[in-house]
């Protein structure tokens, strides 16, 4: 069997001296995993990195089989963030979530454009209430839909400014969340919103499935 496609690498994990565990999220496979040779050749190692975007080959005898990759770099997009800590490893994150939500040789071309959405958002001033919404939006394109508006009591506002109770009193909630017009957000209102959006991950998504919330993302949301 042979497979052409384009794909973001998503994670690689050491095989043998020479060679390595590739996992990719492609255009028109969705995630595919093989192993990739020579992968810590000069030649390959310096673009080796997840996030950049390849042309890939999957070649296998049988699908019992691991195949293996020949690649291609088409677009470089991880290297540009490497001396931004915080920006790192929301991408570490970010491909991680995909990893862990996505189930293999099933195509969404709409999750595969989100990664292009990703390295956009990250060049905005406001990248991290953008990236609010990209997590949410990949979650809703496995299957899990929020509308917060639904959990909060519009008649009653919380004492501290930009936030809203939830119904049953039991949590603020920024409003920022139910209506992303809101420009001027403070640091305090985005990681709450992260935390929020964490939870409901959590609770409704990972929890449910026997899936281990990822530590990346707890390592992201503490630079914050």
């Amino acid at each position: 069997m042979k497979l052409k496609d384009k794909g973001f690498l998503l994670s690689k994990n050491k095989y043998n001296e020479n060679s390595a565990i590739a996992e990719f999220y492609t255009e028109n496979n969705g995630k595919i995993s093989g192993i990739i040779f020579g992968a810590t050749s000069t030649k390959i190692k310096n673009f080796l990195l997840i996030g950049n975007n390849f042309s890939i080959e999957l070649n296998s005898k049988n699908q019992n089989r691991a195949g293996y990759f020949k690649i291609e770099i088409d677009k470089i997009f991880t290297p540009h963030f490497l001396d931004h800590k915080i920006k790192l490893n929301c991408i570490i994150y970010s491909l991680n979530l995909i990893k862990i939500l996505t189930a293999e040789n099933q195509a969404n071309k709409k999750i595969y454009n989100q990664l292009f959405k990703l390295f956009e958002l990250l060049n905005n001033d406001i990248w991290i209430k953008k990236f609010i919404f990209w997590e949410l939006e990949v979650i809703k394109l496995v299957g899990y839909d929020i509308n917060f508006n639904d959990y909060v009591d519009k008649n009653s506002k919380s004492n501290k400014n930009g936030y809203i109770y939830a119904l049953d009193g039991s949590k603020e909630i920024p409003t920022f969340l139910l209506n992303d017009q809101n420009s001027k957000i403070d640091y305090s209102e985005l990681k709450d919103g992260l935390k929020i959006v964490g939870d409901f991950l959590n609770k409704t998504v990972l929890s449910p499935n026997n899936i281990n919330f990822p530590t990346s993302r707890n390592e992201f949301t503490k630079l914050i």
